[in-house]
């Protein structure tokens, strides 16, 4: 798929939660392009900042030519996206990466804290039975009620403030949710759990990657993580997030806690670093 490098003007920017921000941007050709899963690069308007910050689509306006990114300030990057306002400009590239396969299937929609918002395409764009499963820090819900509106909807608190008390998993569990497919974005931990139960319920699973990213193209390998490929000499083939991902299937990559990416790091290892850049 092409990527463009283009001038977006801000349409709208709304503060959805603490540290939390809605920005539309007018970004005809990106909009129309952009699959469910995909994100862009954000450069900020600070000549010091030349890394641009890797944003998930949260949704696309194909009809007014408008893309949705909703993201938490994480340093000074996003801190300067946050006080955009109207009729500003920031140059964007994208879309990028890879999106979720859309599944005939009955699906579930796991989302993470920042994991959240691809989310609310994915639901739009599915034409299948789906139930979406937010996990949440408390009360907070962003996006929550938005994405019930074309998913089913269970929600998962830290604090037990809103819905179960616990993890997605246990908000699944608790209300018994069944599946055929799985699509999830969150943090790793939670990433690692979800894998772990599609593998023993025996259900497919579609997982998006947080990673450290440079180039958002695949050039720079500043976003290689763990595959279980390997070619015709044992030799294993390490995938680029950007490039590659950041959806996988879940058998096809491993989810290392971070002492293990220090071990493995030590030992010789090229894995990238968990967390998107700010």
């Amino acid at each position: 798929m092409t990527q463009e490098k283009i001038r977006a003007a801000v349409y709208s920017q709304e503060k959805l939660a603490d540290g939390v921000y809605s920005m539309w941007l007018t970004a005809e050709t990106i909009a129309k392009a952009a699959a469910p899963g995909q994100f862009i690069a954000v450069y900020t308007n600070d000549n010091a900042r030349l890394l641009p910050r890797p944003i998930s689509i949260c949704e696309t306006d194909a009809a007014n030519g408008r893309l949705r990114l909703v993201y938490r300030i994480a340093g000074e990057g996003t801190r300067q996206f946050s006080l955009c306002r109207p009729g500003e400009v920031l140059e964007i590239m994208g879309p990028l990466g890879n999106g979720f396969p859309l599944k005939e299937k009955k699906a579930l929609l796991i989302g993470g804290g920042i994991g959240i918002p691809p989310m609310l395409e994915l639901a739009k764009k599915l034409s299948c039975e789906k139930t979406a499963v937010l996990g949440y820090r408390d009360s907070q819900t962003f996006l929550a009620e938005e994405i019930g509106t074309y998913a089913g909807l269970a929600i998962a608190t830290e604090d037990g403030s809103v819905g179960t008390k616990g993890t997605v998993l246990d908000a699944i569990r608790e209300q018994g949710l069944t599946a055929d497919v799985i699509y999830a974005c969150g943090p790793t931990p939670m990433l690692r759990a979800i894998k772990e139960y599609a593998a023993g319920a025996g259900i497919e699973c579609w997982i998006s990657l947080e990673e450290r990213m440079a180039c958002g193209i695949g050039a720079c390998l500043g976003c290689v993580c763990h595959s279980r490929d390997v070619d015709e000499h044992s030799n294993v083939r390490n995938k680029r997030v950007c490039k590659d991902g950041p959806v996988f299937l879940a058998d096809e990559v491993e989810l290392l806690s971070t002492e293990e990416q220090r071990e493995r790091i030590q030992g010789g290892c090229m894995c990238g670093s968990q967390g998107k850049e700010d």
